[in-house]
């Protein structure tokens, strides 16, 4: 009998696959996983070397008798699985958005302190080797008191890709879920967990895609888009979820006398003229990081009023797992994390569903859309 944690995966996509593997450098079995369409599960479990397979999850909780459960689908499809997987027992490691709603990401986080299991939420680019330095940096004084940060992302994403859960609001799409809870787990990170209030504006720039069958990878949906977007035989579905936002936040510092303020800047649709960037200003200085989930370089203003690129300290990057993929690296990083604080090893905190109920209805009050002041009035006068 191997004394091994076991694990059972629901989900046979890009991220289903990248779980597995993180848990299982991570030290864990993974002796089971859960897919959708019978083929594709079973085409993976064979690949990966994974000795069950399914498409009842229910039953595959019966079965494997997992320690915990890792859900890769889209956040739509999260809730039921991990209420049942709790209510087994099971620890959770949960890809974002945790659920497709505030309150049921509230009801499972709820649930899980009630059941006393461990649950981790991969909102997990707070682990990108330049977030982790410019969170010592930051910590050590080097840019003073924090005053304000801004997040730039322009994606230019193909407007033809074809038509899923992305585009939908009940299946966990929209540029919110998929891409503002990485970038607040971020700037939280850097500056501090406490949120203290937030206001911001949403935007459906797409209206439609194209429907094509077939597409079971996220990393291989731009593949499908069709060649002839104008066959009058092609359907297409309507985008109901946001593909821009801009979102404002104020962060409590414990090293700050007043609120952090936050800018986050993100377009899905539209081109970027020069380099995704993070900045984090301070009374004494600023870091810049380039890249829209700070890949680097990082470069700090100093006292001289220059701007100095950085080395990457050897203590964060002997950490860091030897991974191909900033996807893959991080969350083999929160896998090892979360499998050492399950076996009673000490680990620094990391995210968990108490983060993503949060972050969840953050998402709700910002997609309300309601936070205009009509001034029409003003300029009706003479």
């Amino acid at each position: 009998m191997s004394n091994k944690l076991k694990v059972l995966i629901s989900g046979s996509g890009f991220a289903g696959q990248g779980h597995a593997d993180a848990f299982r450098a991570a030290g864990a079995e993974v002796v089971g996983i859960v897919g959708r369409t019978p083929k594709v599960v079973n085409d993976v479990a064979q690949k990966m070397h994974i000795p069950y397979t399914g498409t009842d999850w229910l039953q595959a909780l019966k079965d494997c008798k997992p320690d915990i459960v890792s859900i890769a689908t889209p956040g739509g499809a999260h809730f039921d699985p991990i209420k049942q997987a709790i209510e087994f027992g099971c620890h959770v490691f949960s890809d974002k958005p945790l659920t497709d709603t505030g309150e049921s990401a509230l009801e499972l986080y709820e649930l899980a302190k009630q059941k006393n299991v461990k649950t981790a939420f991969a909102s997990s680019f707070r682990y990108m080797p330049r977030v982790q330095q410019a969170k010592q940096l930051v910590a050590a004084g080097a840019i003073g008191e924090p005053v304000e940060v801004e997040c730039i992302s322009h994606f230019n994403l193909e407007r033809d890709i074809p038509f899923g859960w992305s585009h939908r609001k009940e299946d966990g799409g929209g540029r919110l879920n998929n891409n503002f809870t990485h970038m607040m787990s971020i700037v939280t990170s850097v500056i501090g967990e406490k949120i203290l209030s937030i206001i911001g504006d949403v935007r459906d720039d797409l209206g439609k895609a194209p429907i094509v069958e077939g597409v079971h990878n996220f990393k291989t949906r731009r593949d499908f888009i069709p060649k002839d977007l104008n066959d009058p035989s092609l359907k297409w579905g309507e985008s109901n979820v946001e593909w821009s936002y801009t979102v404002l936040a104020q962060l409590e510092s414990p090293i700050a006398t007043k609120p952090v303020s936050v800018l986050f800047k993100h377009g899905g649709l539209t081109p970027k003229f020069q380099e995704n960037h993070l900045v984090f200003y301070g009374t004494k200085g600023a870091i810049f990081i380039e890249g829209h989930y700070a890949m680097g370089p990082l470069y700090v203003h100093d006292k001289d009023n220059q701007w100095t690129a950085l080395p990457l300290p050897k203590d964060i990057s002997d950490n860091q797992p030897d991974i191909e993929g900033d996807t893959e690296r991080n969350w083999h990083y929160l896998a090892r994390e979360f499998v050492k604080d399950i076996s009673g090893e000490t680990v620094e905190p990391y995210q968990s569903f108490k983060e993503g109920s949060v972050y969840q209805q953050l998402i709700d009050i910002i997609r309300k859309n309601d936070n205009w002041t009509d001034v029409r009035h003003l300029q009706s006068g003479s």
